[in-house]
Parts: C-alpha cells; sequence; structure tokens
C-alpha cells in the first residue's frame, strides 16, 4: 500500500463512510427517564433501550461474576459500584468505593478483586464485593507517566491473565523518545511486575477486547487533530503479534504520512489498521458480541461505542455521538454500519449524549454508558 502525503487524499473518505442500512426504530420501543431524551435515539427494530442506572460522568465498566457493575469516572475522581437486587435488571444500589482519585477512568475485575487504573497508578480492592462500604485499596504499581493529556486508562485483562494498559501520547501529535511507555500498550501481571510493551504507535487507545475465536487483541485508536475535517480515520486495530508499530506520530490510518513527523518515512514500514473508522469519530470501549439475546447475525460483530468529535467545523458538523457495528472476516473489518444514533441533535450539532464503553452481560443484552448524561442504559431484544 503506497504512503501518501495528507493533503492528496480526499478520496479515502470513501472507505469510512457508514451507511445506514438498519431497519429503525424509535419511541414504540424504548423507556424514558427524565432529564434524557431517550426518545430521540433510533435502534434497530426489535430492540429495546432502557436505563440501568444513573453515574456521574460514567466510563468504562467491569461487571464481577455474581453481577456488580463497577464504574470509572475522569472527571469527579470516584469511583462507583451498582448491584440490581431484585433483579428487575435495574441498578436500585450505588455505592461509592473510591474519591477523590486522578482521572480513574480505567475499571478491571478478576479473581473477586476491582483494579482501578489513575493517569499514573494502579490500585487493586481485593475481595471488593465484602468491602463495598469501606474498601482498602493496594497500590500495584504507580509509576505510568503523569501527563493529563491522554493520561487517563482503559484497562482489561486478557485471556492470558495479563493485565493490559495503554498509555497515551501526551500531545496531539508528537515524537515521544522521553518514555518507553508513551504512545504504547503494555501488559503485566496482575500484581504489575513482568511489564512488556506490547504495541507501539498507538495515540490514544481507551478500548481494547479480545477475538472470542482467534484470542487476538483488538484495539481502538484516536487519530490525531488539525488535519481538517475529515483527516485522519480513526482506526479498529488488530495485534497479531507482540511489538508491532501503528504508525504514530509518523503514519495515520495506514495511509497519511504526518506533515511534521513522516517526511522521510512511508506507511508500509507499520501495521496498517483492520479497518479505518469515520474521522474524529473518537471510537472507545469496543466489544465483540458474544452473547445469545440478538439475531444470530449480530454474532461476533465488533459493537465500538464513538464518543464523538469535538473540533470539526461548524459547517462539516460532528461526527460519531452514536453506537457503530464493525463485520470482521478473517482480521479485517469488511462493513460498517451505525446500530444506534440520535444521541446528537445534528440541526444544532449539540450532543446530549456521548457513548463510551459496552458490556455483554450473561443474557446476551448490553449495557452501554454514556459519560455526557451519567447514563448507563441497557439494550435487549425483544424480536
Amino acid at each position: 500500500m503506497k504512503s501518501l502525503f495528507f493533503l492528496t487524499l480526499p478520496f479515502i473518505i470513501l472507505a469510512c463512510t457508514d451507511p445506514d442500512s438498519q431497519d429503525y426504530s424509535n419511541q414504540a420501543s424504548l423507556t424514558s427517564e427524565e432529564g434524557l431524551f431517550l426518545d430521540s435515539l433510533l435502534i434497530p427494530k426489535g430492540f429495546k433501550m432502557e436505563v440501568y442506572g444513573r453515574v456521574d460522568n460514567a466510563r468504562s465498566m467491569a461487571m464481577s461474576p455474581d453481577g456488580t457493575l463497577f464504574v470509572g469516572n475522569k472527571a469527579n475522581g470516584s469511583v462507583y459500584a451498582l448491584q440490581d437486587r431484585n433483579n428487575d435488571m435495574k441498578a436500585d444500589t450505588l455505592y461509592t468505593i473510591a474519591k477523590d482519585l486522578i482521572m480513574p477512568n480505567g475499571i478491571a475485575f478478576k479473581d473477586g478483586a476491582l483494579y482501578v487504573a489513575e493517569i499514573n497508578k494502579l490500585w487493586r480492592y481485593d475481595a471488593i464485593e465484602d468491602h463495598l462500604n469501606n474498601p482498602k485499596a493496594t497500590l500495584i504499581y504507580n509509576d505510568f507517566p503523569e501527563d493529563s493529556h491522554h493520561g487517563w486508562k482503559y484497562i482489561a485483562f486478557g485471556p492470558d491473565g495479563k493485565l493490559y494498559v495503554p498509555v497515551g501520547a501526551p500531545c496531539n501529535v508528537c515524537e515521544t523518545k522521553n518514555d518507553t511507555y508513551y504512545a504504547s500498550i503494555i501488559s503485566m501481571d496482575a500484581d504489575g511486575t513482568n511489564r512488556e510493551v506490547v504495541a507501539k504507535g498507538v495515540r490514544n487507545t481507551v478500548g481494547i477486547t479480545w477475538h472470542p475465536i482467534t484470542g487476538e487483541m483488538w484495539f481502538t485508536d484516536n487519530g490525531r487533530d488539525l488535519l481538517g475535517d475529515d483527516l485522519p480515520p480513526c482506526e479498529l486495530n488488530r495485534l497479531s503479534e507482540v511489538a508491532q508499530h501503528f504508525g504514530f506520530p509518523y503514519c495515520h490510518a495506514g495511509l497519511i504520512l504526518d506533515p511534521e513527523f513522516g517526511q522521510d518515512k512511508s506507511c508500509e514500514n507499520y501495521t496498517s489498521p483492520a479497518f479505518n473508522l469515520g474521522p474524529h469519530v473518537a471510537p472507545l470501549g469496543l466489544k465483540f458480541y458474544t452473547g445469545n439475546m440478538f439475531p444470530p447475525s449480530y454474532k461476533n460483530k465488533i459493537i465500538i461505542p464513538e464518543h464523538g468529535s469535538w473540533n470539526r467545523s461548524k459547517n462539516a458538523g460532528h461526527t460519531g455521538h452514536k453506537i457503530s457495528l464493525v463485520t470482521e472476516e478473517n482480521g479485517v473489518g469488511v462493513q460498517y454500519e451505525t446500530f444506534v444514533k440520535g444521541f446528537l441533535n445534528k440541526s444544532t450539532n449539540t450532543a446530549w449524549g456521548r457513548p463510551v464503553d459496552i458490556l455483554v452481560l450473561k443474557d446476551g443484552s448490553i449495557l452501554i454508558s454514556d459519560d455526557k448524561s451519567g447514563t448507563i442504559y441497557r439494550m435487549s431484544y425483544l424480536g
């Protein structure tokens, strides 16, 4: 694939469009709550969207096998736990697990313990469900960079039992030679030891998951800003071997050489995305759909919450602010479609909701966090 500078590539956006192939429904299959605009959401026919719980600035999510939902936060320094004690698929009890942390966006659960990532620290709360009111935190690592720019973490345990942690670039676009962890994804043991860089050239990853069949790691990456309204595409990436370099800051989306840092580079020397998403859509906490509630055609599709753009021109309008689906075949994306839309009022170019993370529940329904409205939605299929 040839490497081209961004000014010569207006045509690549055609590959990043997301036609609405769904047959949409609306109010008839939605339940509303005061302060939300669920009746503006468009979802495929047969599906239902309802409120599972309300949490200020709801970000990353993790659920215990017993059904306690843990929610991270980027705005107010708190971590929460929600429980549905009467099993009506609506949270009825809320706990504040921690306060006064620095952007505790990252949440993971393993062997009864809750793991929480601040910008530069990782904490473990052992036997957390026995101590929801006053949990004790154990520091397991405290040497990540302290930059707040792209410093919030998304953490997840892989099928190998390792904890995976992205470390964002501390900039829009720059070379990061002073710290080996910048612009990378690292793995470590659950106690914080045996750290290894598994992916390089990754600008700002806020979503990691694993293919349910191959076990390969897939992740989203937010593309750089200030190349215009329609460049570059954000990325959906697949890690097929350790230490692959995905291009940042030299090559974007496998196609576009950076005008400042890519002058003497070639995109052919870097790993291309499995699929290029829309420009500035800000893809976050993706998941493969592994449940059995949705129709069979949804099996193993990748569900991607697109948090939405912030700096496109007024005339161009915002992108993202929706939930998309990518169909994967043989390690690459072959179809990109809208699953849920309506968080953005296109007539005013303002959003009332911004989806962040996805969880697939045991019954096959999914949870969707929204940090703009402070909501966790449950989406189910009624047929």
